[in-house]
């Protein structure tokens, strides 16, 4: 069962990499056979979804919506034109930006909420938005650990390591993964600065677009102050997230309706949604649960502590960069469960606390999913958002920026780690 379900994997990576057109059809299709096979068992279905994910895309995709009806991210534009000397520093801008809220927002709505302006730039400039949009989504992943409330994975490493907020900036007396977070941020810049060097055109803007209706403004803003609040809430429901943002997107529908008296708005609204994007995600939290069912993930989590033997730094190293590896291709969050009550055993048998293996865990398991167009739900919702423009983005195109931005920003977490913890 393994070795088909493996097969199955390699077979629907191979296709959406050679047709990416066709990325959510064979996510389905694969979901759809491991679901017959037993492979997943049906039972097993429901609670292996990721409803919460799910019912946050398709929230902060309504609340877009009109964010960007309302003319709010051309004025943003305009704004940020004016700031920049050229191209080149309005995608390294727009980066670091996406970058700062992501560490307090989870990173698929960071993406939905700021690649918009960058579109609206791109527009503006009349230029592909390939390579901004590309930029946004994966520095909103590398911010994503920053925090306690900036990534699932930071949830449950606080949750099974009893980590507070403070903790992610200071901890027994050192420096917490924030800065390692923020260095790897700060070693992106000449990333940028290289792969958009030729980006020079100057940029200006003296005019400032009228903003039609600032209700979905405040809604966006209600919804980073809710998403935050909500990560202090102890206990609180597992789709607490997509409560909120489904929650504000019904109001933001209903003020609207309100106050124009039409329904057409809500109903393009709906029919707006990136449906695709949705499908493949779905598709691929069954698969990845399938792959968890037989063991698969297991099995990886053990070759990692197998090679790593009796010698910390061997078993740090490979920790952060196995993690980076696996988290290209399969989704960090069942990876970082699995993994930790493995590496916890692992260090109490060596006598040795736990934080280094534990942050050499985050950082390259969150960091990992930028490799690919499919290794985060951020770049998903990127990809998803650019093909509705008419642009497709290939595997090669993604690794183009995803792969030395992954690389920096690991290898500076991964030599703090062992300089502060080890």
């Amino acid at each position: 069962m393994k070795i088909f379900a493996l097969i199955l994997f390699a077979l629907m990576y191979v296709l959406m990499i050679a047709k990416p057109k066709f990325r959510p059809f064979y996510a389905l299709s694969v979901a759809v056979i491991f679901l017959i096979s037993g492979i997943l068992p049906p039972d097993n279905l429901l609670s292996t979804i990721n409803w919460n994910v799910l019912l946050m895309i398709a929230g902060t995709m309504i609340i877009v919506y009109y964010f960007i009806d309302s003319h709010m991210p051309n004025l943003l534009a305009d704004i940020l034109l004016g700031k920049s000397k050229n191209v080149m520093w309005v995608t390294i801008l727009m980066s670091l930006f996406a970058g700062v809220i992501s560490a307090f927002i989870d990173n698929v709505a960071t993406v939905l909420m700021v690649a918009p302006v960058g579109m609206a730039i791109c527009k503006k400039l009349k230029m592909s938005p390939v390579g901004m949009i590309l930029s946004i989504a994966v520095s909103s992943n590398l911010q994503g650990a920053a925090t306690l409330v900036g990534d699932t994975t930071s949830i449950m490493l606080g949750d099974y390591a009893n980590m507070n907020f403070m903790n992610f900036f200071w901890m027994n007396g050192r420096p917490g993964i924030f800065f390692a977070v923020e260095l790897g941020a700060l070693a992106t810049v000449p990333v940028m600065l290289f792969l958009f060097r030729n980006d020079k055109a100057p940029v200006s803007s003296t005019e400032r677009t009228a903003v039609s209706n600032y209700v979905p403004t405040v809604m966006l803003l209600l919804m980073v102050a809710a998403l935050i609040t909500a990560s202090f809430i102890p206990d609180a429901p597992q789709m607490i997230n997509g409560i909120i943002c489904c929650s504000l997107a019904i109001a933001t529908i209903l003020i609207d309706f309100i106050h124009e008296k039409k329904a057409h708005n809500a109903i393009t609204a709906v029919k707006n949604l990136d449906f695709e994007t949705l499908g493949l995600l779905t598709g691929l939290f069954i698969v990845i649960g399938g792959l968890t069912n037989v063991g698969i993930i297991d099995d990886f989590a053990s070759l990692i502590v197998k090679f790593g033997g009796n010698n910390i730094f061997l078993l740090y190293t490979i920790v952060v960069w196995g993690s980076v590896l696996i988290s290209a291709f399969v989704d960090n969050i069942p990876y970082v469960a699995t993994m930790l009550p493995v590496l916890t055993a692992v260090t109490a048998a060596l006598g040795m606390e736990p934080y280094l293996l534990y942050f050499g865990l985050l950082s390259g398991a969150t960091l990992g999913g930028n490799i690919t167009p499919i290794g985060a739900s951020a770049n998903i919702a990127a990809v998803g958002m650019l093909r509705k423009e008419g642009y497709q983005v290939s595997f090669t195109e993604f690794m183009r920026i995803g792969l030395p931005y992954t690389f920096v920003a690991v290898m500076t977490g991964y030599l703090y780690f062992w300089l502060i913890w080890a």
